[in-house]
Parts: structure tokens; C-alpha cells; sequence
């Protein structure tokens, strides 16, 4: 398998030597790299490739000889979450139980009889159909189940069919130092490249001292050029809605990967739907927001627009003032994603659920419209098409 490697690369352009094999095969006997297609990865490529300009070259080709490999380790069993094994009083209802259970009847019919129930409730409920309790098919309240509720006092998602949240929720910063499984990204990315030499002269050229060393007779002539840098602005917009914990991991993955690719990077946090305010740090998202409208003016039209999150999410978040499950936004989702799309023409979203689920959940649908069709899967592939529309 590593011969038909070697040879594979040496067709690819690296110009590999039967020494660095050997030096490669006998570092595997050591055991420097575990049972991981990404350790070896690392080591094989440090110990075959001598110019990093050939790292492109070297993906590729480790890409083509070694997929599916990956499968053959498996995947590591999820444990059982403890908040599953230690609430024990919930309603199970069956699917045609849930079917039965009808919705109020819309975005304005939730937020009056709200209003209403709040004016008349005047003692805890449980296990209800109609007042602000836990555990039953009212649509308001925490730990049961209606079509389209809203969710007060509730710790984490469940089903997600809740139009409003009135909990306080903490999300996370995506850790942008995470290395294993960016490499693909990574070479997906490269698509999206202009080179150039801009700033500061800090960077040694060699070919060019020698040359320069030679014509003055031998005395050394150091010439130094800038750094040589991929000059294209990218503004990423990354979900962190509940819905978006199941693809925390992906997440990261691209946003590190994002993050060593371009050098002009710009990046923030929104919910569900881009709204008047974004941020960058999760931990002060109510009290350090940046206006949207700022951003709009602060970055040029020449930076490439890139959204990530599932676009799963109550119509209302797009199409309602107000529809926001987390706070009241005067003017409606759609109208402030079409304020992005007017500056930043160059756009695409990044969508990590399965592209034959996108079909049936009408948000995906509705935003897929909004961004006129450059709505791209969070894979290899999607993630090449998307860099091809923006490029």
C-alpha cells in the first residue's frame, strides 16, 4: 500500500526519494504515529515533502490513495448524555399522538393567548394542554411538546419546533486551533486564491540575493521582498443557534481552517438569522454587539461573503419583525440578510445538514431563495463548488 503511495506521488509531482521512504518506513516501526489517518498524515508528509509549495501536490494525492481509510476505524461511541438518564418524569408521546396535536394558528394567535395566559394563570401547571406549565403539549412552558410554542425556562433544545425562547443561553467561541480533519477544508479553500506581495519587506529572497551577490563580485547583497499572502477579504458569518450543536465539530474544523488560509479574515457570531446586531465572542453577546450596519460600512464590497449554519429555524425568524427567539428585532430577518447581499454581491451560505433533508424544512427553503440559490453543503465538494461561485 505505501509502495503504490510512493510511486502515486512521485507521479504527482513530489519528488520523493527512496530515502525519505526508508525514513518514513522506519519511523512507522517506532510507532511515532498511532491508529490515525490524520498522525500519519502529518509524519508522512514531514518526512516526504521538502518545499511546503508542494504541500498542494501532496494533498491531493494523499487524498486520492487514502480515501476511505478513515472508515475503517470507526467511529467513536457518543455516550449517553446524563441529562437523558437523570429526567425521568417527561411525557412520551407517540408519533400519532404528536400528529394530533394541533398548532395555534400562527405567529400572532401564540404571542395574544400568551399574553392572556400570563394575565390569567395564577399557580404552577404540569402535564397541561393549554396553560404555562412543564411536561405536556401546552404550547408554552418547558420539557413537553407542541408543533409551534414557545419554550420558557427550558435548559438545552429538545425538538426544536419552538418559535420563541425566553431562556438565557450560553453558547461557546468555535476554537479556531483545531487541526484534525481541516485538511480537506483546507485544500477546498485554496480555491478561493490571489497571491500577492503586500507590506513590509521581512521575508528573505533567496534566488534573488544570489543573483544579486554574484553580479557584486561575491560581496553579499541580502534582498529582502514582503510576505507573499493569499490577498483575498473574506467576512464569515457563523450560526451558533441550538440547532447548530449537533455540527459544532465541522464547525470548527472550518473556521480553523479559515482562519490559516486567509490572512484577511473577518469573522462573526448571529442566531438563526442575521438580525441589526452580530458579535465575536459568545461570552458577551448581549453586552458587546456590533451593529450590523456598521459591518456594512466598515468592510469593502471586495470581500466575499461566507455564511455558516443550518437555516433551520421557525419562518417567522425571516419573515417576522419581531420573530427573533431571542429578542425583538424591528425589522424582519429577510430584510437584513438582503442589506448583506446588496454590499457583499460575492456570497454563498455553507449548510452543514444533509442536502436531501433541505427539501422539507421550509427555512432552508426560504433562505436558499433569499441567497438566490448559492446555498452550498458543509462537505468537501460543497465546499468547492461554494470558493468556485465566489471566486
Amino acid at each position: 500500500m505505501l509502495i503504490e503511495f510512493f510511486f502515486m506521488l512521485r507521479e504527482g509531482g513530489v519528488k520523493v526519494s527512496l530515502t525519505e521512504f526508508l525514513t518514513l518506513l522506519e519511523v512507522l516501526e517506532k510507532r511515532l504515529a498511532g491508529c490515525s489517518v490524520d498522525e500519519f498524515y502529518y509524519l508522512s508528509r514531514a518526512c516526504l515533502v521538502k518545499d511546503e509549495a508542494l504541500f498542494d501536490r501532496f494533498d491531493r494525492v494523499f487524498s486520492a490513495h487514502f480515501k476511505g481509510v478513515q472508515a475503517l476505524f470507526g467511529e467513536e461511541t457518543a455516550e449517553i448524555p446524563e441529562e437523558c438518564l437523570r429526567r425521568q418524569f417527561e411525557r412520551l408521546l407517540s408519533e400519532e399522538e404528536k400528529e394530533a396535536i394541533e398548532s395555534l394558528g400562527g405567529w400572532d394567535q401564540l404571542m395574544e393567548t400568551l399574553r392572556k395566559r400570563l394575565e390569567e394563570q395564577k399557580e404552577r401547571h404540569e402535564g397541561g394542554n393549554k396553560w404555562i406549565g412543564t411536561g405536556g403539549t401546552s404550547p408554552f412552558g418547558a420539557y413537553g411538546y407542541n408543533p409551534e410554542g414557545i419554550r420558557i425556562g427550558q435548559e438545552g433544545s429538545r425538538h426544536r419546533r419552538a418559535v420563541k425562547v425566553w431562556d438565557k443561553r450560553e453558547f461557546r467561541n468555535l476554537d479556531d486551533t483545531v487541526e484534525l480533519g481541516t485538511r480537506n477544508l483546507k485544500v477546498a479553500l485554496r480555491r478561493l486564491r490571489r497571491f500577492a506581495r503586500e507590506g513590509a519587506a521581512d521575508e528573505l529572497d533567496l534566488p534573488d540575493t544570489i543573483e544579486s551577490t554574484a553580479r557584486n563580485a561575491g560581496l553579499l547583497d541580502i534582498r529582502m521582498v514582503p510576505e507573499r499572502h493569499n490577498a483575498v477579504k473574506v467576512l464569515l458569518f457563523l450560526d451558533v443557534g441550538g440547532s447548530m450543536d449537533d455540527h459544532v465539530r465541522v464547525c470548527e474544523e472550518l473556521f480553523s481552517a479559515a482562519r490559516g488560509e486567509f490572512k484577511h479574515l473577518e469573522y462573526f457570531y448571529f442566531h438563526n438569522c442575521v438580525y441589526e446586531g452580530v458579535w465575536k465572542d459568545n461570552r458577551r453577546r448581549h453586552s458587546d454587539r456590533t451593529p450590523l450596519m456598521d459591518v456594512l460600512h466598515k468592510y469593502s464590497a471586495d470581500y466575499k461573503l461566507i455564511l455558516v449554519g443550518d437555516a433551520t429555524m421557525s419562518p417567522y425568524e425571516i419573515h417576522y419583525p419581531g420573530g427573533s427567539v431571542e429578542h425583538w428585532n424591528e425589522e424582519a430577518g429577510a430584510t437584513w440578510m438582503q442589506r448583506l447581499l446588496d454590499t457583499y454581491p460575492k456570497a454563498v451560505w455553507l449548510n452543514p445538514e444533509p442536502r436531501e433533508r433541505w427539501d422539507y424544512t421550509p427555512s432552508i427553503r426560504m433562505m436558499s431563495e433569499i441567497m438566490d440559490e448559492r446555498m452550498f453543503p458543509l462537505t468537501v465538494r460543497g465546499l468547492e463548488d461554494g470558493m468556485k461561485a465566489l471566486g
